[in-house]
Formats: C-alpha cells, sequence, structure tokens
C-alpha cells in the first residue's frame, strides 16, 4: 500500500545539506500537506552513536509519529538508517500514513544510502539499550542469502557511481528493502517450478527483525484454505490453483492472498499493508512466479470456493439480437399532418403511443367518455 505522498524540495535540501556535513548525526522527517518535509536537524555532542541518542529525547513524542534519520556509519556509502517511529497513541491516521509512506522515503532520498530500516512504537527502542537490544536479535538472524548479496553489490556499486552528485536514482526504486529468507525465496521457487507437491506457501513477517520468513508449506483445496491459513495472525499466502482453461484443458494458476485478522496488532497491521506490494514484486520478479489473481481478505472464513472458482470462469457473451429500425418519428409512429380546423392529442396506453386527430368538440366528447 502505497500514500503517494513524496519528498518535498525542502526535505531534499536537507538531506543533501546531511550528506555534506559529516559531523550531523541525523534528521528528523515529518508528513505535512501530504509531503514529506524537514524537522529539526540533530547534531551530535560526541563521536560516539550510543551517546548521541540521548539528543533524540527532546523530540521524539508520545503520541505523534516520526521519521528520524540517523548516521550510524560514517565511513562507509551507506551510512545511515531510517527509523519510523510510530507510537500506539498516535491517531490512527497518522500512523497508516507513515507506515505506508516509509519506503518511500528511502527511495526518494536514495536507497543506497541506507544500510537498515528500523520500525519503533515505544521511546524505549530508540534508547542506547534499545538499539543494543536491536543489534542483538539481528546477529542471530541467518547469513544474507545469495540475493541479498548480489543487491548490496549492486547498491554499492551504485553508489560509487553516483558519489559526488546529490541527484536521487530513481532506477533502483523498485527494489525492496525488507530481506526474504532462503527458506521463504525457495518455497516460492518451487511453487512456481513443481507441477506436483505443495500448492500452498505462506509468509509471515517476523516484526522484531522487519524480515519476510517462511510459515509453511501445504497440499491445500479451495475449500481447505479458510482453515489452513492463519486466523491469529496476518499473512501473505500464495496458492497454486487448478482449474480449466477457455479451451477445455486443465491448468494451474497462482493466486496471492493476503490477509490480516481483525485481531493483529498495530504494528503488525502497518507493517503488512506497507509490504504487500513489495512482496508480490519479490514473488514475481525474485522466484518468477506469474500472479493472476490479487485477493484481500480480513479473515481466512471470507475465502469461499465459490468466489475464487467464479474469478476463473470463462466470460460468457450474450449476442444482442437484431433490432429492426424504427420507423422515423417520436416513439415509431406515423405522424400524419391534421386538416385545417382539427387538432393533434396524443392518447397513450401501456402498449403504445399515437398520435390521433379530429376537432376540438370530438375531443371533448372523448374525454368525458373516458371519465
Amino acid at each position: 500500500m502505497q500514500s503517494g505522498i513524496a519528498a518535498s524540495a525542502e526535505l531534499t535540501a536537507a538531506f543533501n545539506n546531511l550528506l555534506a556535513s559529516p559531523r550531523q548525526r541525523g534528521l528528523l522527517v515529518k508528513i505535512d500537506k501530504e509531503k514529506l518535509v524537514p524537522g529539526p536537524s540533530i547534531e551530535p555532542s560526541s563521536s560516539d552513536f550510543f551517546s548521541d541518542l540521548d539528543l533524540l529525547t527532546p523530540h521524539v513524542k508520545d503520541n505523534e509519529a516520526a521519521y528520524i534519520i540517523l548516521r550510524r556509519y560514517p565511513d562507509a556509502s551507506d551510512s545511515f538508517i531510517a527509523v519510523t517511529y510510530v507510537p500506539d497513541t498516535a491517531p490512527v491516521r497518522q500512523k497508516m500514513l507513515f507506515a505506508s509512506t516509509r519506503l518511500t522515503l528511502i527511495r526518494e532520498l536514495g536507497i543506497e544510502r541506507f544500510r537498515e530500516t528500523i520500525f519503533a512504537t515505544t521511546k524505549a527502542e530508540l534508547t542506547a539499550d534499545g538499539f543494543r537490544k536491536h543489534d542483538k536479535h539481528v546477529e542471530l538472524e541467518a547469513p544474507l542469502t545469495e540475493e541479498e548479496q548480489t543487491l548490496g553489490a549492486v547498491k554499492r556499486a551504485e553508489s560509487e557511481e553516483g558519489r559526488g552528485s546529490s541527484v536521487k536514482r530513481s532506477h533502483i526504486s523498485d527494489h525492496f528493502a525488507m530481506p526474504i529468507s532462503d527458506d521463504a525465496m525457495g518455497a516460492l521457487k518451487k511453487l512456481g517450478d513443481s507441477e506436483s507437491g505443495d500448492n500452498l506457501v505462506q509468509l509471515k513477517i517476523n516484526v522484531s527483525s522487519e524480515t519476510i520468513e517462511l510459515a509453511s508449506t501445504s497440499t491445500a483445496t479451495l475449500p481447505d484454505l479458510s482453515t489452513v491459513i492463519s486466523s491469529s495472525e496476518p499473512r501473505f499466502s500464495f496458492f497454486k490453483h487448478s482449474h480449466d482453461a477457455t479451451n477445455g484443458s486443465s491448468s494451474a494458476s497462482i493466486i496471492f492472498i493476503y490477509t490480516c485478522p481483525g485481531a493483529s496488532k498495530i504494528k503488525e497491521r502497518m507493517l503488512y499493508a506497507s509490504s504487500r506490494q513489495g512482496v508480490i514484486a519479490v514473488a514475481e520478479k525474485g522466484a518468477a512466479l506469474t500472479i493472476v489473481k490479487k485477493i484481500e481478505a480480513s479473515d481466512p472464513d471470507e475465502l469461499s470456493p465459490e468466489s475464487i472458482e467464479e474469478e476463473f470462469k470463462p466470460k460468457v457473451e450474450t449476442k444482442k439480437a437484431f433490432d429492426r429500425p424504427k420507423r422515423p418519428g417520436r416513439s415509431g409512429a406515423l405522424l400524419v399532418v391534421p386538416k385545417v380546423g382539427q387538432m393533434a392529442w396524443r392518447a397513450e396506453n401501456r402498449a403504445c403511443k399515437a398520435y390521433l386527430f379530429g376537432t376540438i368538440s370530438e375531443h371533448i366528447a372523448r374525454q368525458k367518455a373516458v371519465v
């Protein structure tokens, strides 16, 4: 889900100033009048990243969302991290706007400049202890996949090519910032390559590490979907549906199903909503899947076999019967010019409309007869 919000010229200028000022620690970004605009800059009090996190305290509010760009790796080309801070007490519309625009922010400013994106909902996560816990969790994650290593090399090459230029590189905006595990990517590829085996792949988001992971693979039929897809957590599901093609032969089509139960946590809702398009792009480009239908539902119970089957039924075209051209004149009636001294009036019934002629006295007599 994309919000349509873009970076303002003021934000681009402020970020370029941050790039040109190695000692500046960071920059706050807000959404104002449907644009990303710069907030206060964060000047360092020391050369230590963790010590400078105390500088965020006056800028982080209990009920106001914000983006925080921080310089963490000063000697690297991708020296920044982008923090999306969305407290639970922020207004609902603000939550959705910031969640759906978080990837747009780094794309507008240049994804090659950012090594990591972080989603936070509490002030504690933005302290030194909070960052250390985050780092420890990331260290426990699996090493980079081959696709991620390739993407990293591309980003570094693009960064070297564009170094010294303040112009953003729009051609990399299609990259998905959230990493995907080897198991998840492997399951998607197998779904597209294999003629048999499991036909349902469910992916989930690891909220703490913001990573796409494999939830499960299984064999399912249309009636099974409402029970095998999780009813307690959001899911990105890819289902290979076997059906009859228009030429009478059997065919298998990939359906993308996004479910987000009403009991899901706010942070889960925002992460899944903002990652939906990225997951589809990864499946289509990375795993070479051809997705023919996209379905969204609050709960798996809404996935009825009838409604899905209806999407694959060939459209029956009904030929319109030939209509004989009507005669000229209103309602197809032939209008005869009355003689001098006569008047014309229109008599109507349920079946037809016609013009009748006669004298005024004849018309009055007929009207009385009707009454």
